[in-house]
């Protein structure tokens, strides 16, 4: 698995040595409010290193520890997962950073990263992102790098409350890449 950076960030595929550093940057209940996991403990992050660790060498998905440069601290993580080899498509989610990063450019960084590595090197037909019909925060920023909504899953997902989770779906075609690809090099890098 490659190592993808620029100047603003270095995403690692993950490895039991960033243990403490995830579990330092994941000490937010924040982080938390729409996602199905919760990394507030040491027992809940080495756990989820061990399983992201198993399905990368399954080939069934790829955690990347998301790293600043400046700081050389890690700030979260992201995920290739569902990836689907014969029809050329994945979905890149999972995808948490320390509040301190929210509002940045960061997360705008990892997703170009991330896509140029899906659509230049992977040669991915296709790659998709969800999110949840409460978070409005992802679902703007999905929005703002050039992905297109398709839909919404309804009753999707059950939330850690109970509740059931709508689920916004949203995409990003080969044919749809390299304008995109302009719009991030042109407004949001």
């Amino acid at each position: 698995m490659a190592i993808l950076h620029n100047n603003m960030v270095r995403l690692v595929p993950i490895e039991r040595a960033h243990i403490e550093g995830i579990y330092e940057a994941a000490h937010d209940e924040r982080i938390w409010a729409h996602t199905t996991m919760n990394l507030m403990t040491k027992e809940a992050v080495e756990n989820y290193v061990d399983s992201t660790i198993e399905k990368r060498q399954a080939g069934t998905a790829f955690t990347f520890v998301i790293i600043e440069e400046v700081t050389e601290k890690v700030i979260g993580t992201t995920t290739l997962f569902d990836i689907d080899h014969v029809h050329k498509r994945l979905e890149i989610g999972f995808t948490w950073l320390t509040p301190a990063c929210w509002g940045t450019a960061i997360n705008t960084n990892c997703k170009y990263l991330l896509l140029t590595y899906c659509f230049e090197q992977l040669a991915m037909n296709r790659v998709q992102l969800k999110t949840d019909n409460k978070n409005l925060r992802s679902q703007q920023a999905i929005e703002r790098i050039g992905a297109k909504k398709e839909g919404i899953l309804r009753n999707h997902m059950v939330r850690k409350d109970g509740t059931l989770r709508h689920t916004h779906l949203y995409s990003i075609t080969k044919e749809e890449w390299p304008q995109v690809k302009q719009h991030f090099q042109q407004n949001l890098l």
